[in-house]
């Protein structure tokens, strides 16, 4: 793994240091000797992580760690404050202008090796959900955690069959989030795959428990994945602790825990989990509008014209029945003239919703444009493809749309051409054509009724 890092710090020979070591491990190495660079290198040079002295001349690491989370562009960023101090209420203060981790001078080379690529890989997937939504809006959206309610409980599993600290973490959290006790190992998993939390806390000094398998189980599985874990080791535990920052774990806490850390280190991840969840859905959500048609929901277009031409390979290819009807609402304009386009959008939906209810789970229905409709029958010969397109003419001409029009109930009609692959040699515009052309025939012929044309 490489990424670029950006090391902060006012001593020359600490900034040296980090560099050498990093560089070392082949990673592209930034640096800032004061608040003021650091926050303009920022900017310039968009590290994958920053590595942050906390006591500078000017602008100290707190203040530029709070301007690097308070900005749209750079709040994503990984950032590690690296100090000599060691107090607790030192690590508070870093966790609330958002650091992700603390490192202690002098800094042990495994623990930064394993935190810097366990921030990494946090970033990359962030940096790769935000790629996925198209003009920044993602960034815009969520750069400030804008529309992330922060202030509501989280919901905290704590895996812990040590009463005495199961019940002291609990004590820590109570007053902010919703906590959880499972003392045993498979119940905890099983619970955890089935209750979303954001956050999971592990003691891993558990009675006969092996708490790093705990931790790679609940890693390994799709339910549990992404939901953060932070665990609570032992303050010479060093081995288990850098297996487990590798196998993915988020966070950690060496014993003995001051509550106003956990605290801090629990709103953190719980803060990112809910950055990292909103993001994933905003991906979601836009990919969806690629491919759907915003006003019925059915697929689009795009999505039909991707599709299609694999579907008719894959049954030329195996030589199977594919069949395409083109479907068109009759005197459309009408309905829009006499009632309203408002009428005719819930038409539209309406219509959807029924022909959604008349397909099959493997067949395909989408708006193509205004009052066009395009169905696809994979496995389904001629014959029954007209069978089907005349059971969906017929519940849609059966029973009137009530869409809240002032004249009351409307009697709508479709006409449906069929069309299905021919030859060997056929293809998807060839079949889309024929299909039109078998449509335009119905029309002809009066609408409201199937229509079938061979080439």
């Amino acid at each position: 793994m490489t990424a670029r890092v950006l090391v902060v710090d006012d001593i020359l020979a600490n900034v040296r240091l980090l560099e050498a070591k990093l560089s070392a491990e082949y990673f592209d190495v930034v640096t800032a000797m004061n608040g003021a660079d650091a926050l303009d290198s920022v900017q310039r040079t968009k590290p994958d992580i920053v590595l942050l002295d906390v006591m500078m001349p000017g602008i100290d690491g707190i203040e530029v760690c709070r301007q690097i989370k308070s900005d749209a562009q750079t709040h994503h960023i990984p950032v590690v404050m690296v100090t000599a101090l060691d107090q607790p209420e030192d690590r508070v203060k870093g966790l609330e202008a958002g650091a992700d981790d603390f490192l202690t001078k002098p800094v042990n080379d495994l623990a930064l090796f394993c935190r810097v690529k366990s921030l990494v890989r946090l970033k990359m997937l962030t940096d790769e959900l935000r790629a996925r939504s198209p003009n920044g809006e993602t960034v815009k959206m969520l750069g400030r955690s804008e529309g992330i309610d922060n202030s509501k409980p989280g919901k905290v599993l704590v895996i812990d069959n040590r009463a005495n600290t199961a019940e002291r973490t609990r004590a820590a959290l109570v007053p902010h989030h919703e906590v959880t006790i499972i003392d045993d190992p498979l119940t905890a998993v099983m619970h955890a795959a089935e209750t979303r939390y954001e956050l999971i806390i592990i003691n891993l000094d558990m009675d006969s428990v092996d708490g790093l398998r705990l931790c790679s189980q609940l890693k390994s599985l799709e339910r549990t994945r992404q939901t953060p874990i932070l665990i609570v080791v032992a303050p010479d535990d060093h081995q288990r602790l850098l297996r487990a920052l590798d196998m993915g774990v988020n966070d950690y806490l060496i014993r003995p825990i001051d509550k106003q850390e956990l605290l801090a280190r629990a709103n953190t991840q719980i803060r990112r989990c809910r950055y990292t969840d909103q993001l994933r859905s905003h991906v979601q959500a836009t990919m969806e509008m690629a491919v759907t048609d915003p006003l019925t929901g059915l697929y689009n277009r795009r999505y039909m014209e991707s599709q299609t031409n694999a579907l008719v390979e894959h049954a030329i290819n195996r030589g199977k029945a594919l069949s395409i009807l083109a479907l068109d609402v009759d005197h459309f304009k009408a309905v829009n003239d006499e009632h309203g386009h408002a009428v005719g959008d819930r038409v539209l939906q309406e219509l959807a919703s029924r022909l959604k209810q008349a397909i099959r789970n493997i067949d395909m229905v989408c708006r193509i444009g205004g009052e066009e409709f395009v169905i696809v029958l994979p496995n389904t010969s001629t014959d029954v493809a007209t069978k089907i397109a005349d059971r969906m003419r017929r519940s849609v001409s059966g029973t009137p749309f009530n869409v809240g029009s002032p004249a009351g109930p409307l009697t709508v009609t479709v006409s449906i051409g069929v069309a299905a692959v021919e030859s060997a040699s056929d293809t998807m515009e060839n079949i889309m054509k024929r299909a039109d052309e078998a449509l335009y025939s119905a029309k002809r012929a009066g609408r409201n009724r199937v229509n079938s044309t061979a080439a």
